[in-house]
């Protein structure tokens, strides 16, 4: 719903109207006056926010555009309440109005038309476009940028003129403000109209594609990382771009929406924005051998079609979710698990997987996370509390925030001996239910609560000048970054990015240094004793986890990549199935320690923190760990690569035999045209031919 500012800006616009109407009514000049420079700042202010609150004042009949229209004839109105029907600013006012209103719409279609002629096809980062065609630079950002807001904000000088006129009884302040809006509204569009020329607008969709064919033909891409989703989704295909850039084979990204091409985190892989389905089926993927997906989504079905590659389904995550067995997962060459875990729950599930299209690889992503080597001396335990979402169908095992978090998190900062606790919820937490939403405020203000009390507390010492030095460390590595950003940032449209999209490398590796220094310089900046609320994207989850001693968490992949650490860690029974049947049904249970809602049973994980060599489940994590994420040896990323070049070189022994047989059938012409669209390399596909799939 917004902040709390956001809601009162909202307040003010929606009372602010009745209250310019009693104005208008009254009449007096100076309440207007007052209560239109209120409503034109609320408005401002939630659009410069970008807040969701706009939106839903169009869903109520109260547009942008209706509510400047509707301020300007109460200005009339308040006009005629003066008795000033007759003047000629009266006639000025609803003249200016009605022309600068006029003025909407070829303003409104200008803009429109530029964005759409600028919008390119194929929008891509590390290809190299800019040697092969024409993409002129973007209007300035100030022109499009909230234009519609910016155009109806020209009434402002009209506004101000007349009520001055209305309040001093000269027309010549009206008429100069007048004069203003309808000039500046008029430059407005004349200014725009240079940018729908064909010299100020990328080439036409066919030449770019030619364009992206060419560079496909010089690259020859042999291994396609190929995802869709919703912009939310973008961490699902994050976690695999440093995979992808440690490939022995040449990469390829593709991608099916803008929103997640703007969240994908940096890269050095090549990458490919294709929107249409056509367009994706037109593209030269004819070297690619190997196709990789990440989630089980409908547009899928647009590379899947294409017979001389191989695909495969390596997912987001190893957990005992349902979304790990999906029955989706069939129509694909082959699935890749992390261990024998992900193999079993396939057979367990019944869903029409074979046993023989199953690989085991590992979990690249997982190198980062270090293992356990006990309590250092000189600080206290340290305890993550990373709980999942409440997901979409209400199930109270899906999360323990809900039922268990305020347990957990109580008992944890009232432990002794002390621990510390680091609480880093689900990006989506609240997002559905409401009770998850309140419990996750209620848990944060403990956590930030008992912080309070431990600084407080003369028990707990700090070394000042070590907090400072890192402190003023984390500033160093913060403005650096954020003049590397700045330096990288592509300044434009889609358009420019896509011709100037090359990454840097150099910069690349020194942003990846850099991010490695401030999580460093963060965990130095407070007490190694301070209870903390982590929400952001930064410090991720595994530097977490890396700072930690043990975990508390649900049902998701979190509790398997945290298995990889070897630290001791608990699960919620959030459902109460009772601990044995809730380690029957969840694999990554079987070495965990079973908590109910009440979380009473956490002293069973501090005392194994506190003392390892009473540890009771260190063996059984040590065997859970291989059998959820393999071996350690050969290294994952090592298994990772081995697989994709197996599958390679099966893709590529069955476009061979496809060859042979064409060649065996050309005495039977009907035969060979059967073969013809199975050989390597994707049928051309006309506009009007989709082939039964959805271009949209």
């Amino acid at each position: 719903m917004g902040s709390a500012a956001e809601l009162a800006a909202a307040a003010l616009v929606m009372l602010g109207f009745p209250a310019l109407m009693l104005a208008a009514l009254v009449p007096s000049v100076p309440a207007f006056a007052a209560l239109a420079a209120v409503t034109y700042l609320a408005d401002h202010y939630l659009h410069r926010k970008g807040s969701y609150l706009v939106n839903r004042l169009s869903k109520v009949r109260a547009g942008l555009s209706i509510r400047f229209l509707i301020r300007q004839l109460l200005l009339v109105l308040l006009l005629a309440r003066l008795s000033l029907s007759d003047d000629l600013i009266f006639y000025g006012a609803v003249a200016c109005f009605i022309a600068f209103y006029g003025l909407q719409a070829p303003h409104g279609a200008l803009v429109t038309l530029i964005r759409n002629r600028r919008r390119m096809p194929v929008a891509t980062r590390n290809v190299d476009l800019k040697s092969r065609i024409r993409i002129p630079d973007a209007p300035p950002r100030r022109l499009l940028h909230r234009s519609a807001e910016k155009m109806l904000h020209l009434d402002l000088f009209a506004v101000a003129g007349i009520l001055v006129s209305a309040e001093a009884g000269s027309a010549v302040a009206g008429f100069t403000g007048v004069g203003l809006t309808a000039g500046l509204g008029c430059l407005y569009v004349l200014v725009l109209v240079p940018y729908v020329r064909g010299a100020k607008t990328p080439p036409k969709a066919d030449v770019v594609l030619a364009a992206v064919d060419d560079w496909l033909a010089a690259y020859r891409p042999e291994t396609v990382l190929y995802f869709s989703g919703s912009r939310d989704s973008a961490y699902q295909v994050n976690m695999w771009l440093e995979t992808m850039e440690q490939l022995d084979t040449r990469p390829l990204i593709i991608l099916r929406e803008r929103a997640i091409l703007n969240n994908l985190a940096p890269t050095t892989v090549p990458v490919i924005c294709v929107p249409g389905g056509v367009h994706l089926m037109n593209l030269d993927l004819s070297t690619v051998r190997v196709a990789l997906y990440a989630a089980n989504v409908g547009k899928n079905i647009h590379l899947l079609r294409v017979p001389t590659m191989k695909h495969v389904f390596i997912g987001h995550g190893d957990s005992d979710k349902l979304a790990s067995v999906n029955p989706y997962s069939k129509v694909y060459d082959e699935v890749w698990t992390a261990g024998r875990a992900g193999r079993d729950r396939y057979a367990i599930a019944d869903v029409g997987v074979r046993d023989d299209d199953i690989v085991e690889v590992g979990r690249p992503q997982l190198a980062p996370i270090r293992p356990w080597q006990g309590v250092p001396g000189d600080r206290i335990p340290t305890v993550l509390y990373a709980p999942t979402w409440e997901g979409w169908d209400g199930n109270p095992g899906n999360t323990s925030i809900v039922l268990a978090g305020e347990n957990i998190v109580t008992r944890l900062v009232t432990a002794d001996p002390p621990v510390r606790v680091l609480y880093k919820p689900h990006p989506f937490t609240g997002t559905v239910s409401k009770d998850a939403k309140a419990a996750h405020q209620r848990i944060m203000a403990l956590v930030e609560k008992s912080a309070a009390e431990r600084a407080a507390d003369p028990r707990f010492t700090v070394d000042t000048a070590a907090v400072a030095a890192a402190r003023a460390e984390l500033a160093r590595v913060e403005a650096r970054l954020a003049e590397l950003a700045a330096a990288g940032g592509t300044k434009g449209d889609e358009a420019v990015a896509s011709r100037d999209g090359i990454v840097d490398v150099r910069r690349h590796e020194e942003i990846a240094r850099l991010r490695a220094e401030w999580n460093t310089a963060y965990w130095r900046s407070f007490p190694s004793y301070e209870h903390r609320v982590i929400t952001g994207a930064q410090p991720r989850l595994y530097d977490c986890f890396n700072v930690s001693d043990a975990m508390v968490s649900d049902i998701s992949s979190v509790v398997s990549d945290f298995i990889a650490s070897g630290k001791p860690y608990a699960v919620t029974d959030s459902g109460e199935l009772g601990a044995e049947e809730f380690r029957r049904q969840n694999t990554a249970v079987r070495a965990a320690v079973v908590l109910t809602n009440s979380a009473a049973e956490l002293g069973g994980l501090l005392d194994a923190v506190r003392d390892p060599a009473a540890d009771p489940l260190a063996d059984a994590r040590t065997e859970l760990k291989q059998y959820l994420l393999g071996p350690d040896e050969p290294k994952s990323i090592d298994q990772f690569n081995a697989a994709v070049g197996d599958l390679a070189l099966k893709a590529e022994a069955r476009n061979v035999g496809q060859e042979s047989r064409l060649g065996a059938a050309n005495a039977d012409p009907a035969e060979s045209a059967e073969l013809t669209n199975a050989l390597p390399g994707q049928r051309a596909a006309s506009a009007g031919d989709t082939d039964g799939v959805n271009a949209g």
